[in-house]
């Protein structure tokens, strides 16, 4: 009579799990983010790990002409929301922690000085400058403790800067006076950006605490400038003039500068790079001369208006992506929308993939994956994670059947 019992819930749970899963959701998705209350135009920055969590720039303009910017922190359920200022106008928002709970990038203060900014629990904190009066953030380490960009010396020139604990350090140059970081690896100990070697040329650099700072050279030209960097700091990509004066997107990996090539085009600009490198996102001209934004991987390069073109309207176009998550997934940028005008953009490439139960993701399913769908049990929204097995946006019941039909695989 047991045995016959644990068959025929076996069964029952075996048919409603597969009729679950024959129903569930798992489409790619591309989200146009709007823009502040009464300004035009949105760019995105930079997002979060799991992508619900996107930062940037919104755009106001006053009779059609340019006004000014503010930082905007958008989430998947509070929609878009302005950060303020230091006491200006004027904001803008470049990184965010993979939890997207800390933005940085810079602000006008009070007297109308940009200022690096780091935004945590809706306080603006002024991280200061080097001396000068100028400063600006651009890249923050994984968990927020560590920001990256650039600040005015005494003497009146742009320097790289780390900051962390209330300390703004200098990073220095390549033997000129001038530097400019854009990144950070997830840890904080590795920074790239742009600096001035005594020539008058500014190559990439990559720092690291022990090391100083690295000459990443060009692709035959006299510039290059790293963007972003892969979570251990390996690998750092960017944009270099080539031989032929043009700039084209780079991967610089063991110290060889692969160029990333066009999509048609002369130009191309890479932005961002995955946690482990093997993806980078930025812009490319294509063959009409447009800028496309584009993906690379091992395979080459693509332009996300061609492989996504089933999620844009007619007139719509992905013009630059900025940033893109750890694991590959989710991509940001700025694009058109034929719609609704220049906004930024939020591309799931993904979409909700089928964890046959898997919620920890060690590759077996047991008794800690049916407890952390329990303690979440009833929670709603578009990212959930792991505990919404069956991709409706909630975990309940039908979560809970998708693990103990599949409990013990793996095991």
């Amino acid at each position: 009579m047991k045995h016959w019992a644990q068959n025929g819930l076996k069964a029952l749970t075996s048919a409603c799990a597969l009729s679950l899963i024959a129903t569930a959701s798992w489409s790619q998705s591309l989200t146009w983010l709007g823009t502040l209350p009464d300004s035009d135009e949105s760019a995105a920055n930079g997002v979060s790990a799991d992508g619900a969590v996107v930062v940037g720039t919104a755009f106001y303009f006053y009779d059609g002409n340019f006004s000014y910017v503010r930082a905007f922190r958008w989430t998947v359920d509070g929609g878009m929301q302005d950060l303020d200022t230091l006491g200006g106008g004027w904001s803008e928002a470049y990184g965010v922690s993979a939890d997207g709970a800390v933005v940085v990038g810079w602000s006008y203060n009070a007297e109308r000085w940009a200022r690096a900014f780091r935004w945590q629990n809706g306080v603006m904190q002024d991280l200061g400058t080097l001396g000068g009066l100028w400063s600006e953030a651009r890249g923050v380490s994984a968990d927020g403790a560590v920001v990256v960009g650039w600040a005015e010396n005494a003497a009146g020139q742009w320097r790289a800067f780390r900051w962390q604990n209330g300390v703004m350090q200098d990073l220095g140059t390549l033997g000129g006076g001038w530097s400019w970081a854009n990144g950070v690896s997830a840890d904080g100990s590795v920074v790239v950006g742009w600096a001035e070697n005594a020539a008058g040329d500014r190559p990439a650099f990559r720092w690291t605490a022990s090391g100083g700072m690295q000459d990443l050279g060009t692709l035959g030209g006299l510039w290059s400038a790293a963007y972003g960097v892969s979570a251990d700091g390996s690998v750092v990509v960017g944009g270099a003039e080539n031989d032929a004066g043009q700039e084209r997107a780079f991967r610089w990996e063991n110290g060889v500068m692969q160029d990333l090539g066009t999509l048609g085009g002369n130009e191309s600009r890479a932005l961002g790079v995955s946690a482990d490198g093997a993806v980078v996102v930025g812009w490319a001209e294509n063959a009409a001369g447009q800028w496309s934004a584009f993906r690379w991987t091992a395979s080459g390069i693509e332009d996300l208006n061609t492989t996504y073109a089933s999620l844009l309207t007619n007139g719509s176009w992905l013009w630059i992506a900025r940033a893109i998550s750890p694991d590959g997934r989710y991509i940001v940028g700025y694009g058109y929308n034929a719609a609704t005008g220049y906004k930024a953009f939020l591309l799931d490439t993904q979409g909700c993939a089928s964890e046959n139960g898997d919620v920890d993701a060690n590759g077996c399913v047991d008794d800690a994956d049916l407890l952390a769908v329990l303690f979440a049990f009833g929670s709603t929204g578009s990212n959930l994670g792991r505990v919404d097995v069956n991709c409706d946006q909630t975990v309940d019941d039908a979560d809970l059947l998708q693990v103990l039909f599949n409990f013990g695989s793996g095991c």
